[in-house]
This record gives structure tokens, C-alpha cells and sequence, in this order.
């Protein structure tokens, strides 16, 4: 900053300096004015490409398509601000704060406190100075993973009097006789696969980078020998899944590898999940995955043996199996899915202006925004909630239905999507009879998301019973998810105490939602 004696006297040489000082000015103004259109122009592709993903209009867009995009857009503004950042010296001009996501730091997180005292601690005037406050900041550190080895010594005793022998500590139970790997690496390896989706020769390269050689085959035996031990306790979560009144199923693609053929088949996981937080329902959320080698209704019904109750599903036909007059078993009723009558709707406009496929879609988009304000209530509220706002906006809406069914070609996909909706019509409208039926199936298909993950990353199954191992360690990782346990910490309790004898009799108490095990 200029001081008033430093300015000439001269009007011309003060002119001049002038000029110079606006036009370093201009430039500086002109050099922020790109950097702020070149963030706009950033942050308007990661909104299109979040509308892109996520919209409302997208119903078939897979997010994932655009991870690697989005990361690289956000990498790219990271720049542009570190390099706003820097220009912001003193005297720099700054357009505008940046917005920024710090996130919060979990008080769990061990804490490892620096102090940074003054050089001095005497004043200019001589003076102590002594202490008034402080400013403290947290900073997210890492401890890269590292491994270590576990050694067991067993001293061996004998009597010096006798010959009565050696005395020695048993050896502790291993889940890997004779194998190198605690329980807890064995988790370890679980959830990297199943919950991280890093297939396992990607696993050992990493431990290969800490001087860990270990072939991907004996990784492999690990996961067998742990899913074969967690088998009981997939049981037990089926079982007390069915013991529900009110239960969600979907299934999806399990590509499994055929060695006579060198070819894939396609078989598939079936998921039978159950989430009563929405209506306060006291039972613990889970999931559970049975693969199957086809998608026939047989296997639904084959699954659901023993349960009783409402079963939300979306229209594919195999379920009808389910609700067929000459069907023997336990009773069940399906109710439908609006996401999916939505989603033929919103197919149509994106193709163009359609005026009655855009009211359709706006006319269900009004039970959502009810819906959305009566979760969390008890069943009994929202069911008088939705007698007296939902079940005219149905009533209207199956007038609609009516009144254009008559009117549209039945082979167009106008027609083909309001034909869908009658079809399905009373179990639609089943969620107006009881407060605990969700308005969707999107509770169960949020759960199959991680499935389809693991399999974009392992791209197939190598074998059938490599896929029911997948099914089984799948069904507790996400069933930890969905309950907030952590699912290292739940496999590694769980296999120490199957290895320690762990009661089959009390197998319910090794149910995720049961962690930490008393």
C-alpha cells in the first residue's frame, strides 16, 4: 500500500501511475471474471449430471455411469478454488467465499492433540504473557491399514519329580485350522468383498504391497470356509424375516459362470427384506439374498414358504404364482408398486410433449408429497391420513384411468402404460387399507443396489455355490447396514464365536441387529 509521500508531485507522472495501477486492476478483474464463468460453467455440469443420475425423469439412469465423471468434474473446481485460494493474498480481491463441505468429524475418532506454543512468552514491553484462550482446529488424519502378526507362545511344563508328562495351554480354535489368518482378517477380507465390492486379486495386490504374499486362492478358501460357518446365522435371518406380517421382494441378475460351456448363465438373487422404521414398527430392518438358478414364480414361492402376510413387490408376473386360486400354502396378498405404474408414465414424456402422460405422473407425484409427510407416523395415523387426503386423489385417478384406456390405442405406449396401471390396480390402492403397506418397492430395491455393484466390479459368479456364498455374506453386510453395525466388527464377533462353540440353540443372538453380543 502506497504512502501518501511516496506519490509524485508531477500531474503527468501521477496520471501515469494511475493508468498503470488500473490496468493492473483491469487484468486482475478480467483474470477473476474467467475463473468465476469457468466454475459456473463446472458447477452447472455437476448439476446436470446429478439431474442426470438422480432427476426425477430418470428413472432408468444408473448413477454409477456417472461417478468417475463427477469425480473428476468436482476434482476439476478443487483446482480452480485451491487456485483462488492462493491469489487470495492480502490486497487480492475475492470475488465470493467458497462454499465448502467440511463434513463433521465422529467423536468416536481417537483424538491426538499438538500443542503449537509462541516462540517467546515474554512481551515486546518485557512483560510475561499469560494465557487467555486458545483456538483449536481438528483435522481428519489416516493410519494407512496396516497388518500385523499375531503370535501365540505355549510354554510346555513338566515335573521334575515325576513322569506324569507335559503340561501345556490347549491351542486356541481357529476359524482356518493351521492358517495364517485371525477372525478378524477374515472379516476383514468379507467386507472388502461384499461391502466394498474389491474383488479378491485386487485384495492381495494390496497386501502384496506390504510384502503380504498371498495367492487370490487362498483368499478364496477363506470366504468359503467363513460362508459355510455363517450359514446357520443366514438362516436364522431368513427365518425370523419370515415370521413378519409385512415383507418386500424383488430379485435381479446373478451372471454365474458355466464350465461346461465356457459361457455365462443367468441365474438370480432373490431378495425378501423387511422395513418397518417408516411406520415405527418395532421389528429390526434386514435383507436376505437366495440365489436361484432362474426368475419363475416357483422360486418366489419356494423362498416365501411359511410366510404369511403382505408382500410388496413390483408387476413382474411371476409373483401371481403367489395369489393363485389354487395355490396351497399360507396366505398372501401383494401389493404393487407406484414407482414402477410412475415409471411407464415417465418414459412417455421423456420421449416428448405428452400432456396426458404428464398429468398421470403429476397426479401420482401428489400421493408421494402426501406420503412423504406422514412417514414416520404409527400405522393407525397414516392410515387416517390417507383415507381423508390419498383415497380421493386415487378415486381420481381411476377415472382417469378410465376415461383414457377408452380413448387410446391399446398397442401404443400410452396405452401399453395405462393398461399396466389397471392391471395392477387393486394392490396399487391396497396401501389405502393398512399403514403399514409403503406407497413403493423402493425400500427393497435400495437394498439390491450393492448387489449390482459387486457384480459390475466381479462381472459374474464362478460357480453356483460361489454365488449362494455370495448371497449369504451379502444378506448379513447389508442387514448390518441397514441397522447402523458396523460390519467388520459384527464378522469378526460372530466367526470368533461360532469358532468358540457358540450355542446353535441361541443362533438368534448372532443376528446382526443383536451386535454387540452380551
Amino acid at each position: 500500500m502506497l504512502d501518501a509521500a511516496d506519490l509524485p508531485d508531477d500531474v503527468a507522472a501521477l496520471k501515469a501511475m494511475l493508468i498503470a495501477a488500473k490496468a493492473r486492476e483491469t487484468g486482475k478483474d478480467a483474470q477473476i471474471a474467467r475463473k468465476d464463468e469457468r466454475i459456473e460453467l463446472l458447477e452447472k455440469l455437476v448439476s446436470a449430471f446429478k439431474q442426470a443420475a438422480f432427476g426425477r425423469k430418470s428413472e432408468k439412469a444408473d448413477p454409477d455411469q456417472f461417478d468417475l465423471a463427477l469425480e473428476d468434474l468436482e476434482t476439476a473446481m478443487a483446482t480452480i478454488h485451491a487456485e483462488e485460494e492462493v491469489d487470495a493474498r492480502p490486497g487480492n480481491r475475492v470475488t465470493r467465499p467458497r462454499a465448502t463441505n467440511r463434513g463433521s468429524l465422529p467423536q468416536h475418532l481417537p483424538r491426538v492433540e499438538e500443542v503449537l506454543e509462541p516462540e517467546s512468552l515474554i512481551c515486546s514491553c518485557g512483560g510475561y504473557l499469560h494465557y487467555i484462550g486458545e483456538d483449536v482446529a481438528e483435522r481428519l488424519d489416516v493410519v494407512p491399514a496396516q497388518f500385523r502378526v499375531i503370535v501365540t507362545r505355549r510354554p510346555k511344563y513338566a515335573c521334575r519329580a515325576c513322569t506324569d508328562g507335559v503340561v501345556q495351554a490347549p491351542a486356541p480354535l481357529r476359524l482356518i485350522q493351521a492358517g495364517l489368518p485371525t477372525e478378524a482378517t477374515v472379516a476383514h477380507v468379507l467386507v472388502s468383498k461384499y461391502a466394498d465390492h474389491l474383488p479378491l486379486y485386487r485384495q492381495a495386490q494390496i497386501m502384496g504391497r506390504q510384502g503380504i504374499d498371498l495367492d487370490r486362492s487362498t483368499l478364496a478358501d477363506w470366504v468359503g470356509r467363513a460362508a459355510y460357518e455363517l450359514r446357520p446365522v443366514f438362516g436364522a435371518l431368513i427365518a425370523d424375516l419370515k415370521r413378519s406380517s409385512k415383507l418386500f421382494m424383488d430379485e435381479t441378475r446373478a451372471p454365474v459362470l458355466d464350465p461346461g460351456s465356457r459361457k455365462t448363465k443367468t441365474g438370480y438373487f432373490w431378495a425378501l427384506a423387511r422395513d418397518d422404521r417408516p411406520w415405527g414398527g418395532g421389528a429390526p430392518p434386514g435383507v436376505a439374498f437366495t440365489y436361484a438358478p432362474g426368475r419363475g414364480g416357483i422360486h418366489a414361492e419356494r423362498i416365501l414358504q411359511g410366510f404369511s402376510g403382505i408382500l410388496q413387490v413390483d408387476g413382474y408376473a411371476g409373483y401371481n404364482r403367489l395369489i393363485a386360486p389354487d395355490r396351497i400354502g399360507s396366505d398372501i396378498r401383494l401389493a404393487y408398486c407406484w414407482a414402477h405404474a410412475r415409471r411407464k408414465l415417465v418414459e412417455i414424456t421423456r420421449n416428448g410433449t405428452a400432456p396426458i402422460a404428464e398429468d398421470g405422473v403429476k397426479r401420482i407425484g401428489e400421493l408421494y408429497r402426501i406420503e412423504a409427510e406422514l412417514r414416520g407416523l404409527d400405522p393407525e395415523a397414516r392410515l387416517a391420513g390417507r383415507k381423508e387426503r390419498s383415497a380421493p386423489l386415487v378415486s381420481d385417478v381411476q377415472a382417469w384411468l378410465v376415461h383414457h384406456r377408452a380413448r387410446v390405442a391399446t398397442k401404443s405406449p400410452l396405452g401399453e402404460a395405462v393398461a399396466y396401471i389397471a392391471k395392477y390396480w387393486d394392490g396399487l390402492k391396497l396401501f389405502l387399507t393398512d399403514g403399514r403397506i409403503e406407497i413403493d418397492n423402493n425400500s427393497v430395491e435400495r437394498t439390491i443396489r450393492p448387489i449390482a455393484l459387486n457384480r459390475k466390479n466381479a462381472l459374474f459368479a464362478g460357480h453356483d455355490v460361489g454365488a449362494e456364498n455370495w448371497a449369504t455374506i451379502a444378506s448379513l453386510v447389508e442387514t448390518c447396514k441397514l441397522n447402523a453395525v458396523d460390519p467388520q466388527a459384527y464378522l469378526t464377533a460372530t466367526l470368533t464365536a461360532i469358532v468358540n462353540g457358540h450355542k446353535q440353540s441361541r443362533i438368534d443372538e448372532l443376528l446382526p441387529w443383536n451386535y454387540p453380543l452380551e
